[in-house]
């Protein structure tokens, strides 16, 4: 960093001391430091530089300092490899290796154009990329309908392949909705953003009963449920309403994460869920009714009812192991972002359930590499050439 008037700084004054003090030669010190010879033999000769403090911009903790840079310069001279100049800052070797590759290479490196160009990198303010624009529109968009930072970017990716310009970080997404709150995407955040609870909360007076008769648990289930290669195995629960005393709920396959809602407006008792149950799968192919998975609330005391009637055996988790219904688990987060906690779910229509059942369908999962259940779902059901 120069004065004005083109006066050298106190720092570049320091390294040129240094340097002398060293035996380096004036014209290579004045290269180095990009002033004249004549100028490096008066300050040379006065001395009085050396122990001044420096001016100016500070490295930001865990950068490289003028220091190091300088000692990275010297091992360059002494022919020291990577490694042991490494070794002697107590650096990475990539760390060496990218500053050096930054400085133009061993043969070009000068400490203070690295330096300075450094400090120039970190005020040069940076553009915001959601500032406006087609790319804020379709990141909006997509916030509106629930996505995820993350689920939007990889889309992205996937949807405009060829076009750089439409492409954005997920990091970015959150920074402009934690950091810079700019514009419309701030007012987006409560809704886009899931609970960070890695678990649910034990259910209360819906489990815990007693044991259901006739269950047949988890690890009697067939083999090809669990490699998800097959479709048609699915993940069943309920999520709860206000106060516990109204319910949806949830099937999920386990190979494509299709969902499908059931509607219990009367009430959640185990003939209201069989019911529902029953009107859900009767809709799928045989090839998509397989299996379903259940934890063993008092919901399902109705199961041998269910299998009689479709044909569709149920397995049972083992006690507190939502793990084992992952797929179902991950949903239900999903699904309270359009149904939060304390909702009447009673209240809720067939036709909201549709419209939120096509909304989780039609999103991207990170899971699926970025498909959605319903382009998994068609993939699978693709006839094989």
């Amino acid at each position: 960093m120069q004065g004005r008037h083109g006066h050298l700084s106190r720092e570049q004054k320091q390294l040129a001391l240094r340097l002398h003090a060293r035996g380096w030669r004036l014209v290579d010190i004045a290269k180095e430091i990009s002033c004249s010879a004549p100028m490096v033999g008066v300050m040379a000769r006065s001395g009085r530089h050396l122990d001044a403090k420096p001016l100016g911009w500070k490295p930001r903790q865990g950068c490289l300092t003028i220091d190091e840079r300088e000692q990275i310069l010297l091992g360059i001279n002494r022919g020291d490899t990577f490694t042991a100049i490494a070794g002697q800052l107590g650096r990475t070797v990539s760390t060496i290796s990218r500053e050096v590759k930054r400085g133009g290479g061993r043969c070009e490196y000068s400490a203070w154009r690295a330096h300075e160009r450094a400090r120039q990198q970190t005020r040069r303010p940076k553009p915001f990329k959601l500032a406006s624009g087609r790319l804020l529109e379709e990141v909006a968009s997509r916030l509106e309908q629930l996505w995820s930072p993350e689920e939007i970017a990889a889309r992205l990716r996937l949807d405009h392949a060829d076009d750089p310009q439409m492409r954005v970080s997920h990091e970015t997404i959150y920074q402009s909705l934690f950091v810079q709150g700019r514009g419309e995407l701030r007012r987006e955040l409560a809704r886009c953003l899931r609970s960070g609870r890695t678990a649910r909360k034990p259910r209360g007076a819906i489990e815990g009963r007693g044991r259901i008769p006739g269950m047949v648990m988890l690890s009697q289930r067939p083999a090809e449920a669990d490699d998800r290669a097959v479709p048609g195995h699915w993940e069943g629960d309920l999520i709860l309403g206000q106060g516990s005393r109204s319910a949806v709920g949830t099937l999920v396959e386990r190979s494509t994460r299709m969902t499908l809602l059931l509607h219990l407006p009367d009430g959640k008792s185990a003939e209201q869920v069989e019911a529902a149950m029953r009107e859900a799968v009767s809709k799928l192919p045989s090839s998509l009714a397989r299996t379903i998975t259940w934890d063993q609330g008092a919901e399902m005391a109705k199961h041998a009812a269910f299998t009689t009637a479709t044909g569709i055996p149920i397995y049972f988790c083992d006690p507190h192991s939502p793990w084992q219904r992952g797929s179902n688990e991950n949903t239900n987060g999903l699904l309270r972002q359009y149904l939060p906690k304390g909702t009447d779910l009673s209240v809720v229509s067939r036709e909201e359930l549709d419209a939120i059942q096509d909304s989780l369908n039609g999103r991207p999962r990170k899971t699926l590499g970025y498909l959605t259940p319903s382009e998994k779902l068609t993939e699978f059901l693709a006839p094989t050439a």
